[in-house]
């Protein structure tokens, strides 16, 4: 048997359902989104290192000396390399990455409530799959009950032992069987593409689900899902509350990372560089000569005399420096403490502590919330089990009853002591009543479930 022959089970439903359905998958991409700001919090803690070079070619008028202006163009290059790492900032990023991490722990916890969730969807949807075609079972019996009696009706009626009218009654009652059969098929259609949609499935991908009988479907017994007992336990396993009580862990130390964000902050800096210029010169040779130089006149008893002196001096020679050794020449280190203190920002940092206050005050009533309605729906569930279970109990005695009742109408009706009217009146309460019996046998089973998926149990069939 291929796979796309094989019969899905609710198992394999939910299993294809957490693992392709498209709610599934977007809480999926926000948790690793969240992974990722944690990541990259936890790397703030090491130094940071960059290396920078840059180029450039200078060209105009420059200031050689005090008092002249010349025309120049030469090419300047540098290399740095600066690093910098936090000292302390008050526990600021510390309980950002702390903050970050239940953030991430969250919405792991949300992607399962999602997961959670689709699987209930799926769940029902699956049990709704086979109730149509229970249902759809119960109509076609129905309908091959009406023809076969239309047969031995037509056969009395030409016989000349029945009226016509009696054929007409059990035409129009096969036409409306048939519609009913008609209309349950079609439900089962709209059920299992409601299903796949669930799934996150091809609405054209062959597809055939697993019938399991439902006095199969094992269930709790209802008093051992008390209500109060089942809440305590969701409070502890439920992954809305889990989610929700690392949110409030969250915003706990979001708290305290921005009021250490309003203190100063102590950073260690340190760098390496150098540089080179094509305009560098040195010298390679020095020649020494001397040179007479005259002095102005000095004025001695009324006469003045020239003041020559011999002087030494040194022709010199230079040559541009090589680049490797500009490099090497410039080298130079820096390392070194700096203080930041906010003072004034515009009130983003107050702003940012206050938002965060009262973010957590929010977490906190969200928590609030989630827990009132886990608590509602709990009781709606296990009230709502509870009637459920007796109107399957009531439903039972009814078809009991009709059941018996349109056995006799039968045998009264086939030695001609009861009309047609009356025949079909009580097949059709027969058939309403097995219809009522389905309905309210797989609506107890899914409101159990419902209610052992609160205990913790899970989703099975």
């Amino acid at each position: 048997m291929s796979h796309a022959q094989d019969k899905w089970g609710l198992r394999r439903c939910v299993d294809y359902a957490v693992a392709n359905n498209i709610s599934i998958r977007q809480a999926d991409v926000q948790a690793r989104l969240n992974k990722l700001v944690l990541d990259q919090s936890r790397l703030s803690q090491i130094p940071t290192l960059g290396f920078g070079v840059s180029g450039a070619v200078i060209a105009g008028r420059q200031n050689v000396n005090a008092f002249t202006l010349t025309n120049v163009t030469y090419f300047y290059n540098s290399y740095s390399l600066q690093s910098s790492v936090n000292v302390f900032n008050f526990f600021s990023l510390r309980n950002s990455i702390e903050a970050n991490r239940f953030a991430w722990q969250a919405s792991l916890a949300s992607t399962e409530k999602t997961k959670n969730d689709i699987s209930l969807n799926v769940a029902n949807a699956y049990l709704q799959v086979l109730l149509a075609r229970e249902q759809a079972a119960a109509a076609q019996k129905k309908l091959e009950l009406s023809q076969s009696q239309l047969e031995i009706t037509r056969k009395q009626v030409r016989a000349g032992t029945l009226p016509e009218l009696n054929a007409a009654e059990l035409e129009a009652q096969v036409a409306q069987d048939s519609s009913n059969y008609i209309s349950l098929v079609g439900q089962i259609q709209l059920n299992v593409l409601g299903l796949k949609a669930y799934m996150g499935l091809d609405a054209g991908a062959p597809f055939e689900v697993d019938t399991p009988p439902v006095d199969q479907i094992p269930v709790e017994q209802l008093a051992s899902l008390e209500p109060e007992t089942v809440y305590a336990l969701a409070l502890v396993n439920q992954p809305q509350q889990k989610a929700d009580a690392l949110a409030i862990e969250a915003n706990h130390k979001y708290v305290k990372a921005n009021k250490g964000a309003m203190y100063p902050t102590l950073t260690l800096q340190g760098s390496l560089g150098t540089n080179y210029s094509s305009n560098a010169q040195k010298a390679v040779q020095s020649n020494p000569h001397f040179a007479t130089d005259t002095l102005p006149g000095v004025r001695v008893s009324g006469s003045t005399t020239q003041i020559v002196q011999d002087m030494l001096t040194y022709d010199v020679i230079t040559k541009k420096t090589p680049y490797f050794e500009q490099l090497n020449n410039g080298f130079n280190q820096y390392i070194g403490l700096s203080l930041n203190v906010p003072i004034f920002n515009n009130g983003t940092l107050r702003t940012n502590y206050a938002r965060s206050k009262l973010n957590l005050r929010n977490a906190e009533l969200q928590r609030d919330q989630d827990n009132l309605t886990l608590k509602n729906n709990i009781y709606q569930a296990y009230t709502a089990a509870s009637i459920a279970l007796q109107k399957y109990e009531a439903n039972k005695i009814s078809l009991a009853a009709t059941s018996k009742s349109a056995d006799y109408a039968q045998k009264r009706f086939a030695v001609g002591m009861l009309n047609t009217i009356d025949l079909l009146t009580n097949e059709n309460n027969k058939f309403n009543a097995e219809i009522n019996v389905l309905s309210s046998r797989y609506d107890y089973v899914f409101k159990m479930k419902v209610l052992e998926f609160y205990k913790g149990m899970g989703i099975k069939l």
